[in-house]
């Protein structure tokens, strides 16, 4: 075999591996519940210590002080779930503090909440950055919310919560 033939054929191995390692990386499951890793939850409490490990015994780093809260579940350990929010901050929590309840942060400021899910819909409300909605429905573009008595239509990309691509019915 010539030197750029044995070239070729390594690095039609490594990019085999780097393929198959992205694959599994997309299918990664938890552990503990067979689910999706990444995946999205709500904070189930009004305040949930956010700690270096997954035990009792592991020093308390944050407090999340806002119940709905969207968080992401990156690890999960016995009863523990690693999580973090949009800013990244996170740690481990109890599994009985998180929700499969489904709620976003509004992520651009003065977003519409519209009457039907079209560009040109009547404004209802318009939500800070910051605002927690909840969500019972989210297609490609658009994502039916409820917040402070609203039933409306907003945007997916104003809001934080999603997966990409990911569809909620």
């Amino acid at each position: 075999m010539t030197k750029t033939g044995a070239f070729l054929a390594f690095m039609a191995v490594v990019l085999g591996l780097i393929v198959s390692g992205a694959e599994a990386r997309a299918a990664e499951r938890g552990s503990v519940t067979n689910m999706p890793i990444p995946r999205f939850v709500s904070l189930k409490v009004s305040e949930a210590n956010v700690r270096r490990g997954p035990s009792l015994t592991h020093k308390i780093d944050w407090v999340f002080t806002r119940r709905g809260m969207p968080l992401e579940v990156t690890g999960e350990f016995g009863h523990w779930r690693r999580v973090q929010d949009r800013d990244g901050v996170g740690g481990w929590v109890h599994y009985a503090l998180i929700s499969g309840a489904r709620t976003a942060i509004v992520d651009r400021d003065l977003a519409p909440v519209l009457v039907r899910a079209a560009a040109d819909g009547q404004v209802k409300a318009r939500l800070e950055a910051g605002v927690i909605v909840n969500m019972d429905k989210c297609g490609p573009v658009w994502c039916r919310v409820k917040v402070g008595g609203y039933r409306g239509w907003m945007e997916r990309s104003a809001l934080w919560g999603l997966k990409p691509g990911e569809v909620i019915e």
